[in-house]
């Protein structure tokens, strides 16, 4: 468990760095919204990363194994690109930052991959549910480091430094990976790419309600990555300074990850995987309600840590449950391959949706658009509800 809460951290890491943080960075440099919008874009290889996920299932690196191997060279890597964009100004050489950013987005998705397998791998069946919390937690608490934690510190020093400062605690995740166990091999991994590709595909596609199992994916966070989409560039709107921004997220915002994310995975063990993802769905919802609710006061540091405080308290227990339901559907042969491509869809919602958000948000409005989040949530739940979960839920779960 503490090298799952570890991993998480280190997955968690450099997703701000490529969307909030950097989208604070560019709103204070006086980037337009549609461009910021636009730059949401460099994290499509969180949603494409299955093409390559079969690699990382078929080859094995020559030092440190199967798993840690790969975690390993992806972990170098997001130091050096990290630290690279540190180097580089939003408005002078746009085009470089994108690639950087693109970089960055590509090195932690196959991060990610191989981590999802590593999870699965090493967690018995009966551990999905309290792994699922510790490593939601460590990727929450990472998001806020380098989201909330970064803001704080570009009050006190330039965004080059605070880029450099995250590229060295992005070392943690190297450390992790020296100390971790590599997982006992229970099924022999393929020898061939292609059996890799077609066999994991058609394992996967040929079940029955496989297609419903992928359109809940896509709609299960589809509000909530909306909401959060843009909430750096709210904030800064509203009149709220980096440190306001940093303190909120930072102090409210980890006490209520941890906390929303402990209950979370101990409700799981009462309420079961469907209902926890059910209640847990609607709830995440009530977080656009809130920043509906701020959008329309203003400028308003009450209704601001409310906001914050109930995104990070209910979406945490909504990952996680969310996070237990997709290990759940992995064939242990194809773990890295399978997961990744059930979390691709996942984040289709997160980058494909909200490219258009800057759009969204300025001919609607701040209101109308966090009104069009919390109407984004109501499908998924409706599913959950409906005549279609016999499919995405046997009768098992």
């Amino acid at each position: 468990m503490a090298v799952v809460t570890l991993l998480g951290f280190s997955s968690g890491m450099p997703l701000a760095l490529t969307s909030s943080t950097l989208q604070t960075w560019m709103r204070r440099e006086d980037v337009d919204l549609a461009t910021i919008g636009i730059f949401s874009l460099v994290g499509l290889p969180y949603a494409l990363k299955f093409f390559w996920a079969p690699l990382m299932d078929r080859f094995v690196p020559p030092f440190f194994g199967r798993r840690r191997g790969w975690m390993l060279l992806t972990q170098f890597g997001l130091v050096l690109a990290t630290a690279g964009m540190g180097l580089v100004h939003p408005t002078r050489a746009p085009l470089l930052l994108a690639v950087l950013a693109l970089t960055v987005a590509f090195l932690s998705a196959s991060q990610d991959i191989v981590i999802d397998a590593y999870n699965i791998e090493i967690l018995d069946p009966i551990e999905r549910g309290a792994g699922s919390s510790v490593y939601v937690l460590g990727y929450r608490v990472a998001m806020l480091a380098s989201g909330g934690g970064s803001l704080i510190l570009a009050q006190y020093l330039s965004w080059g430094a605070v880029y450099g400062v995250m590229a060295c605690v992005m070392a943690l995740g190297v450390l992790t990976t020296l100390w971790a166990p590599e997982p006992a091999v229970r099924q022999p991994p393929p020898t061939q790419l292609k059996a890799v590709v077609v066999e994991s595909f058609r394992e996967f596609l040929g079940r029955s309600g496989a297609w419903e199992v992928l359109a809940f994916l896509v709609l299960y966070r589809l509000g909530a990555n909306l909401a959060i989409a843009l909430n750096s560039a709210f904030f800064v709107d509203l009149g709220f300074s980096n440190l306001d921004i940093g303190t909120v997220m930072k102090g409210f915002g980890t006490f209520a990850t941890i906390a929303g994310t402990f209950l979370g995975g101990a409700l799981m063990v009462r309420l079961g995987l469907r209902r926890s993802l059910l209640w847990f769905g609607i709830l995440q919802t009530v977080a656009s309600v809130a920043y509906f609710t701020l959008a329309q006061l203003g400028h308003s540091y009450g209704a601001m840590v409310a906001s914050i405080a109930l995104e990070y308290g209910f979406s945490g227990p909504a990952i996680a449950a969310f996070q237990a339901f997709m290990m759940g559907l992995c064939d242990r042969r194809f773990t890295a391959t399978q997961f990744a491509l059930i979390t691709s869809f996942m984040a289709l919602s997160r980058y494909v949706a909200s490219a258009p958000s800057g759009f969204l948000a300025q001919h609607l409005g701040w209101p109308g658009y966090f009104a069009l989040c919390v109407a984004a949530g109501l499908p998924a739940v409706a599913i959950i509800w409906g005549r279609y979960s016999r499919w995405v839920f046997p009768a098992t779960t």
